[in-house]
């Protein structure tokens, strides 16, 4: 599968996945798929399981495959982050960041602590296998950071978009009095590997697919055919 853009400055409003035969992508986020070229039997779009549909908050899941080319939208103020699994990785993902993956993948749920869960309002993380490339949707560019097992880093809860799933993590603030009070709660994180960054506070407010929505005006969406047009 080869990924590409069609200018330098469309990195962050479009990208193009190009399939040959016999590979395959599955997009998580179907409504963003705003072209694709290929026979329409290619496409087959599926019901996710209970417990993604509760994650993603949606209910459909698009597998494209090859040969053909799909072009992804992405919302604005949001880039498309690539990152490289190999078949050790245990880097941790919130599903909601998940764009696509390369069919071969696997993955698994990893259950947070009760505390983690309270702070990311999401209890499951997700390990992804490989080898095979993971689409993320981030806010601003997607970083790497280098962890140290003594040096802690402090990364804002709302940044942090994955992380090694044997380092230690909690939630904290820090600084001198007015500082801590006045900041939004932090990760301090200490061990070996590296961590993925977006640099941008997500708005909740830009992308109603990054946010929850109520139960029956997703259930409606998805399940009538052109929901997503006439029920906003």
């Amino acid at each position: 599968m080869d990924i590409s853009f069609e200018q330098a400055e469309q990195r962050t409003r479009l990208a193009v996945l190009t399939m040959d035969k016999g590979e395959a992508v599955h997009v998580m986020h179907p409504n963003q798929i705003v072209a694709f070229q290929g026979q329409p039997s290619l496409r087959e779009d599926s019901f996710m399981k209970l417990s993604n549909m509760y994650r993603k908050k949606r209910f459909i899941q698009s597998r494209i495959s090859g040969p053909s080319r799909c072009m992804l939208g992405l919302p604005e103020g949001y880039s498309l982050g690539m990152v490289a699994i190999k078949e050790d990785d245990d880097l941790l993902f919130e599903f909601k960041h998940v764009l696509f993956y390369m069919e071969g993948m696997t993955f698994r749920t990893h259950i947070q602590t009760i505390r983690n869960a309270i702070m990311t309002r999401d209890l499951v993380k997700m390990r992804f296998q490989g080898p095979g490339n993971l689409g993320l949707l981030t806010s601003g560019p997607l970083y790497q950071v280098e962890l140290h097992p003594d040096n802690p880093l402090f990364v804002d809860v709302n940044c942090l978009v994955a992380y090694p799933q044997h380092i230690e993590l909690k939630p904290c603030v820090y600084g001198n009095t007015l500082a801590s009070q006045h900041m939004n709660y932090h990760w301090e994180l200490k061990g070996t590997g590296s961590v993925l960054l977006q640099p941008c506070k997500p708005d909740e407010q830009l992308d109603d697919h990054m946010q929850g929505d109520s139960l029956i005006r997703r259930v409606l969406r998805e399940v009538i055919p052109f929901g997503g047009i006439f029920i906003k």
